[in-house]
């Protein structure tokens, strides 16, 4: 993950000096700034007092009547402890008389004019998707989760007969709470017989939408900004927030594919090579070097067993030579075997049972040709590239083509917010 120290604890430096004071023949502020610009630091702003007196007790103002030309100077500038402290053994002898200060300051927001990708003060409205599938708090989950398999949507906004918004219905939720077998993704790639069988056992629950749903649930107001959207989808774990009105009717879903896609219309500059530390430019600011990753001849038994120690739905899959050849899911795991080994397939990935007698490997189970870019790319090429090629991961590899990292839309999701608000 990137050093987000930016985001959080730092340290304020302030320089106080005087209009009259040199080093090596030059205004002794202008060279402070290029001293601090020098050794990296994020930035710096120089403050000129408009009335003020020093150690010799003269008062100075740009006052007319009482005109000096020796007014008070402040040189601010924020960064990590480590920058701050690295830096005052070279400006310590710079400031032969003055002041100089260091405090602990919380930063609440860092950008860049550069590196600012999401429309922020766009509206949800201008941005939401407006033909929203919903259910009714009375229905049975057997028929919420047909709805769901039908459309294939993981997350449903509940209304009541009003249009308000009461809840949200998500596979998860079903999952944990009606005894479904499956989350959709999986559920969907998975034969009729076998769909058809699950809502028949689902006939016999006395459960409704009302009692499993997640409530209460967080929205966000159609006339609110992108930005805040943003903000509010990373630091609640969602994916998708429900669109609703100033009434708190429902108007539309915001996901967070559709904030993505505005990120990947971005048209931005280059940014220029000086950038402190802290900001998040490339796929390897954000990547993950925990990698779930399993060798091409693994049987089904190791493979599970990587699913379930790596907390992941998606395995790397490398070859002899550490080269990344291919994505494995545990979609692709329940599907790709034969029908009579799903069952215990779903059980061994659950951690109720072990994983049946089986020949396959990861190379024949896995989607080969995994999307791959180096760590150099930019967060907005790459996103572009996983949009266009519909891919929700995204391996970064040397030059090689060894894997050194990953990212997903979620990392791509948390590293606007970052940019967009508070850290």
């Amino acid at each position: 993950m990137p050093d987000l120290s930016l985001q959080k604890k730092a340290k304020r430096l302030r320089i106080y000096i005087s209009e009259k004071d040199r080093w090596r023949g030059n205004s002794l502020d202008v060279a402070l700034v290029e001293t601090l610009r020098e050794k990296g630091i994020a930035g710096a702003t120089v403050f000129r007092g408009i009335v003020g007196y020093g150690a010799h007790s003269l008062v100075h103002t740009i006052r007319i009547e009482v005109l000096m030309a020796d007014l008070p100077l402040v040189i601010e500038t924020i960064d990590t402890p480590e920058k701050i402290e690295g830096v005052l053994d070279t400006i310590y002898p710079m400031v032969r008389e003055g002041l100089i200060t260091i405090e602990d300051v919380e930063i609440v927001k860092y950008s860049h004019r550069y590196l600012n990708p999401l429309p922020a003060d766009k509206l949800v409205s201008e941005v939401m998707t407006r033909d929203v599938v919903t259910l009714n708090p009375e229905m049975s989950v057997q028929q919420a989760w047909n709805q769901m398999l039908k459309n294939y949507v993981k997350a449903t906004p509940v209304v009541d007969p009003s249009g308000t918004v009461i809840g949200i219905l998500t596979d998860e939720d079903l999952l944990e709470r009606a005894g479904i077998q499956q989350r959709l993704s999986i559920a969907i790639r998975m034969d009729t017989n076998e769909i058809n069988q699950e809502l028949k056992t689902l006939e016999n629950s006395p459960l409704i939408v009302k009692d499993v749903m997640t409530q209460p649930v967080i929205t966000v107001l159609e006339n609110e900004t992108l930005g805040i959207a943003t903000s509010r989808m990373v630091k609640s774990g969602l994916k998708r927030l429900p669109v609703v009105n100033d009434e708190g009717k429902l108007v539309g879903v915001l996901s967070r594919l559709d904030i993505l896609r505005q990120v990947a219309k971005t048209t931005y500059e280059t940014p220029t090579p000086h950038f402190p530390s802290g900001v998040v430019r490339t796929v390897s600011d954000i990547m993950s070097v925990e990698i779930p990753m399993v060798n091409q001849d693994d049987d089904l038994s190791l493979i599970i067993e990587k699913f379930s120690k790596s907390n992941s739905h998606r395995l790397i899959v490398v070859d002899t030579e550490g080269v990344a050849i291919g994505l494995l899911s545990d979609s692709d795991i329940v599907t790709r075997v034969q029908p009579a080994k799903r069952r215990g397939i779903l059980e061994a990935l659950k951690n109720i049972g072990r994983p049946p007698a089986s020949k396959e490997t990861a190379f024949d189970l896995m989607s080969p040709g995994p999307l791959t870019t180096s760590p150099e790319t930019s967060i907005v090429d790459a996103l572009k590239r996983m949009l266009a090629d519909s891919r929700k991961w995204m391996v970064v590899v040397d030059d090689k083509g060894h894997p050194l990292g990953l990212i997903d839309r979620q990392m791509m999701l948390e590293a606007i917010a970052v940019f967009e608000g508070k850290g």
